[in-house]
């Protein structure tokens, strides 16, 4: 089993960027703007949120970037230091994923880590605990939903796509591991995706937390 961390091991991503723009008063639907037209960038154009993601552009300087576009509610500008902290603030572990990881390796599975980075704010003790393999983009300089990055955690798990399950609440990332052979399924809530992963683990959901 390999699970996403932001967004599916944590409070969603709704949910934690909605804090941070009631915290820093942030105009909403201009922040949409920005992250639609990086989003719709190429790679080879320059995409910043790409660029960050493999590593290749400092936080430091992706800060400075996304602040400069940005913008309070009452046209201040937004202050560019320990922007991206601020915008995680809230992406705290979830305790019901937690708990269903655990399940997950009390049914005696390996687990797996694949995560897209926006630095290195990772509770590394808990991963130490949950998970056996961790993959996290910037490391490699890979990022989902790029296959190359499905195909290398499947040679660090040293299994067949065809063997492992992967979770993630980004519907992208979610059809590239189909794409690639693995079993996916799309993160909504710990509910659903306890549900989801019972077909392949029989008696999870009496495996208690």
């Amino acid at each position: 089993m390999v699970f996403d961390f932001g967004g599916v091991l944590t409070t969603t991503v709704t949910e934690f960027i909605a804090h941070w723009i009631h915290t820093d008063d942030i105009d909403h639907d201009h922040y949409r703007t920005v992250m639609r037209s990086w989003l719709g960038r190429d790679a080879a154009e320059g995409n910043p949120l790409h660029q960050l993601e493999i590593g290749a552009l400092p936080v430091a300087e992706f800060e400075r970037a996304l602040a400069a576009r940005l913008r309070t509610r009452d046209g201040r500008p937004v202050p560019a230091a320990g922007l991206v902290s601020r915008m995680f603030a809230a992406a705290v572990p979830d305790p019901a994923m937690i708990d269903l990881v655990d399940a997950v390796r009390a049914a005696g599975l390996h687990v797996g880590l694949l995560s897209n980075s926006w630095g290195e704010s990772y509770p590394e003790d808990l991963l130490a605990r949950l998970c056996d393999t961790v993959v996290i983009s910037g490391r490699v300089g890979l990022r989902k939903p790029d296959p190359r990055i499905y195909h290398h955690l499947l040679d660090r798990l040293g299994l067949p796509a065809q063997r492992c399950v992967f979770v993630d609440d980004a519907p992208p990332n979610v059809a590239a591991a189909h794409a690639v052979g693995m079993h996916a399924i799309h993160h909504t809530s710990a509910a659903t995706t306890r549900a989801a992963l019972a077909q392949f683990v029989p008696h999870l959901s009496e495996v208690a937390p």
